[in-house]
């Protein structure tokens, strides 16, 4: 399997081989401050579309993403992601950030690269909150994401990033997190909604109360995963380009997709359904933005816009699964389609010589599928178990009661808005 980028090793221990690269260390710090900015544009993104009513419930728990993946990376996340060699997950050998070069003779950092991680595991939390918003309490959540940090996300870099599982056993690429971030978090919000069960009806019909807000969520969204894809080569060079131009078309491509299928479907267009689109298109091009061609990427783009489209339509008309944002049909989906589509259209000249179905290889196509599945069955059935046993030990969900009211004033006692 390769990595984040040809230039990341194992262990992180030897990032890169080049002479040091001043251009890398301060491009690597933007996209670190710009992977950032996409949490606060979850809660935007995710706020603007519930009720008013749960507008600083959403912020909240948003920045409890923040507060606990920051102190769980630094004390033991990245050192169970990046250290050793065991196949499941790795070792304390750099708790605390002890052993982490602050310093490098050449290009960036360890200590850079595990600040740029440390924005992956924040964003991968925040996103899991849409799934199951109006439901689990703040309380429940603090604990859930702190054990899940560890048991799920924890393993998942490492197989995929770390030299764990797929890197030892299968021929795997993801570049930015189709895996580790979209499609974990996708089925971790799956295994939250199972548990919770569905929302009253009348909030689930409520209406999306800011649009606006939404549309800024989308935005800075989008203006992060320039750093999210751009960054992940971990260099200021021609990868980084490639990664964001093609993270550009996937985005426009789907969104116009999505535009046009729901046009068709119930004859009118929405600011929603646009946004929607483009994240759609973002997140399939994730896992190949550094090994697919600019044709490629339009194609990927398009199909995440059409494919998430009809998967909202089936979660929400087919199905009792009560996904309040549509996490998974967008993020889950996205992401296995990206996974997928990077096992096809992966360019030898692009991908360190691993090629995809078109090239005549079908090693890639197969370990991807492989990878797909692994996660999908691993991060539900262990985010299912933890909030499973939290369950057992304290209060989870609200009432239907609480719900209707709010939770901004049952839980905090504050309104978003006057």
């Amino acid at each position: 399997m390769i990595p984040l980028s040809e230039a990341q090793a194992v262990s992180g221990e030897s990032i890169v081989e080049e002479a040091e690269d001043t251009g890398s260390i301060a491009w690597i710090l933007v996209c670190s401050a710009l992977v950032f900015i996409m949490v606060p544009g979850v809660a935007f993104f995710y706020g603007g579309m519930l009720r008013k009513q749960s507008m600083s419930s959403i912020i909240t728990q948003t920045l409890i993403a923040i507060g606990v993946m920051t102190i769980s990376w630094i004390v033991v996340g990245y050192s169970l992601s990046f250290s050793g060699d065991g196949a499941i997950i790795g070792n304390l050998d750099k708790m605390f950030m002890s052993n982490v070069s602050e310093t490098a003779p050449s290009g960036i950092s360890e200590m850079q690269f595990a600040v740029f991680q440390c924005m992956f595991a924040m964003i991968t939390a925040g996103i899991v909150l849409g799934a199951c918003a109006e439901r689990i309490r703040y309380t429940a959540m603090v604990w859930f994401l702190a054990i899940w940090s560890v048991l799920v996300y924890a393993p998942m870099a490492h197989w995929v990033w770390g030299g764990g599982l797929f890197d030892q056993y299968l021929v795997v690429l993801d570049f930015a997190g189709g895996t580790v971030v979209h499609i974990c978090a996708g089925i971790t919000g799956i295994a939250l909604v199972m548990f919770a069960g569905r929302r009253s009806e009348r909030v689930r019909n409520s209406r999306a109360h800011n649009i606006p807000i939404s549309f800024l969520g989308c935005i800075l969204l989008w203006f992060g995963w320039i750093g999210f894809n751009g960054g992940s080569g971990l260099a200021a060079d021609a990868t980084a380009v490639h990664a964001i131009l093609v993270t550009m078309l996937a985005a426009a491509c789907g969104m116009m997709a999505w535009m046009a299928v729901q046009y068709m479907v119930v004859g009118r267009v929405g600011v929603l359904g646009m946004i929607a689109g483009s994240i759609a298109g973002l997140v399939g091009i994730t896992p190949g933005a550094a090994y697919v061609g600019v044709g490629e990427s339009m194609m990927i783009g398009a199909f995440a816009g059409v494919l998430c489209f009809y998967s909202v339509r089936f979660f929400r008309g087919k199905t009792r699964i009560d996904d309040a944002l549509d996490v998974f049909a967008v993020h889950g989906v996205g992401g296995i389609w990206g996974a997928i589509a990077t096992g096809i259209f992966a360019v030898p000249e692009l991908s360190g010589g691993v090629a995809g179905l078109i090239y005549g290889s079908v090693d890639l196509f197969i370990g991807q599928i492989i990878a797909v599945i692994g996660t999908l069955v691993f991060c539900f059935s262990v985010s299912y178990c933890i909030i499973w046993c939290l369950s057992k030990v304290m209060r989870v969900r609200v009432t239907e009661e609480e719900e209707l009211v709010g939770q901004d004033l049952i839980e905090h006692g504050e309104n978003a808005y006057m």
